[in-house]
């Protein structure tokens, strides 16, 4: 996303754990002539969101639009002794989230203007079987906070949306079963596409998620079963 946005003009605040690699980044998207500032962050350090947001902010003299975008994957069956990886996803997915929100939101409000863009997934919209269970219940909490949000300052100058991504391939998920999957240069631009909309909620890629989105809502459970 952040080569997307670059492309199209925008100065970028990013911020991640591994500081080396984000300088690469910058170094490699100095061309494009746009303002970049990193941040080595854990967003699991919630004093450390606060901090680094604000810090950012002040670099680029304000905060236009914070995409919340961390997250983690992993996870086990409840009551199989995986505790330790559902609670880390739970804290990183959800917990972390909401750090992030509100020193997002805590400038947005300051500056009576922005753009919060949650990222959710496709996940949210049911609740699913093995070593999904703990991070499609994160997701599901991840979009109403983000709806919860957005009926907060409806009518204001500041937006919020949620982004719900189907299967997009990296790093993290190499291996792994996801029909329907896209590489990441093709999501992150659906995403990029999405986000610059601003709508309120959006499936990405809109084909065919925004189909099978609703439809897992209604799916019965033996056939999701199947499915997941």
């Amino acid at each position: 996303m952040a080569r997307e946005f670059a492309a199209r003009g925008h100065d970028l605040a990013l911020a991640a754990r591994r500081l080396d690699r984000l300088e690469a980044l910058r170094d490699e998207l100095a061309p494009t002539g746009v303002r970049i500032a990193v941040a080595a962050l854990d967003v699991d350090d919630h004093e450390a969101v606060f901090r680094t947001v604000r810090a950012l902010r002040d670099e680029l003299g304000g905060l236009d639009r914070v995409v919340v975008n961390a997250g983690l994957g992993k996870g086990a069956p409840i009551g199989t002794g995986r505790f330790d990886a559902n609670l880390a996803t739970a804290r990183t997915n959800f917990v972390a989230a909401l750090a992030q929100c509100e020193a997002a939101m805590e400038i947005f409000r300051e500056q009576d203007a922005g753009h919060l863009v949650v990222v959710s997934s496709v996940a949210a919209d049911r609740g699913l079987r093995g070593a999904q269970t703990t991070y499609a219940a994160t997701k599901a909490a991840l979009s109403h906070l983000a709806e919860g949000i957005r009926a907060d300052v409806y009518g204001t100058p500041i937006r919020v949306t949620t982004i719900a991504p189907g299967f997009i391939r990296t790093d993290l998920n190499e291996g792994l079963r996801m029909p329907f999957a896209v590489d990441a240069a093709t999501g992150t631009r659906a995403m990029a596409d999405a986000i610059e909309r601003a709508p309120a909620f959006a499936y990405v890629p809109t084909w065919p998620w925004s189909v099978l989105g609703p439809l897992l809502t209604v799916l019965p459970m033996p056939i999701l079963r199947r499915l997941t």
